[in-house]
């Protein structure tokens, strides 16, 4: 599972490292928190748009969803997309074909659970990079209001023997993207075959991760803080350093 993240990431950033534009920059609140359950509107780079970023809701709502009483239920179920699945699974199916994304991040946030804990981690890149997770997109317009919705779900998979200690319930992982998957991913004249095979854990070596203290886990303190992701030594758990 892949729930939370931390997309503190200005406009010159995200523009540097991906080499697009991205007109909504003024709309985007850059944090270190963002939870899929309070459906935050995130960073995105499109197949149909490559050259542009864009804002997508979390939580996707397929194009077909008939009425907003289906997609308000709908939409709590897809935060994330099972890279197994995502070819079949008429939720995913479609975007799988035509609707890739990638989700820039910082770094994103597991629970490793203990005795009598679950211990929060935070991930991210070796090289301390802004890097990139496969996600799957598409438009809804609600029957009632006209309104349109661009909504992304986030694609996990089998987690790397780093992620498998960390996430050791159920042992997951966002499908992370090299700078060259990314590519890929997003190309259009990628064949879903070759997509396929771009759903798979990165090396573990791609990624660091540390404790962190349990502000994370506070929901009535303000966890847009370098903070939250400061290193946080736990007792008697020595992993990774």
């Amino acid at each position: 599972m892949c729930f939370t993240v931390n997309v503190n990431l200005v406009k010159d950033e995200l523009e540097s490292r991906y080499g697009v534009s991205f007109p909504d920059r003024d709309r985007f609140q850059p944090s270190y928190y963002y939870h899929a359950f309070s459906l935050p509107e995130l960073p995105a780079i499109c197949l149909d748009d490559p050259e542009h970023a864009c804002l997508l809701r979390w939580g996707l709502i397929p194009s077909w969803t008939k009425n907003p009483a289906n997609a308000d239920e709908i939409r709590y179920k897809t935060f994330n997309a099972r890279a197994e699945t995502v070819s079949s699974k008429p939720s995913f199916s479609g975007s799988f074909r035509s609707g890739r994304c990638i989700i820039p991040v910082k770094g994103f946030f597991e629970w490793q659970h203990a005795v009598n804990e679950k211990i929060p981690w935070y991930i991210r890149h070796a090289g301390e990079e802004i890097f990139s997770l496969a996600g799957l997109y598409d438009r809804w317009v609600n029957t009632a209001t006209g309104e349109v919705l661009d909504t992304f779900s986030i694609v996990t998979t089998d987690a790397n023997d780093l992620l498998a200690v960390i996430h050791n319930s159920k042992k997951r992982m966002p499908v992370v993207l090299d700078r060259a998957a990314e590519k890929r991913w997003i190309s259009s004249d990628t064949s879903p075959e070759e997509a396929l095979s771009l759903m798979k854990p990165c090396p573990s070596d791609l990624l660091k991760a540390h404790t962190i203290s349990n502000l994370i886990n506070n929901k009535s303190a303000n966890r847009n803080t370098p903070e939250l992701i400061n290193p946080y030594p736990r007792q008697n758990n020595t992993l990774f350093g």
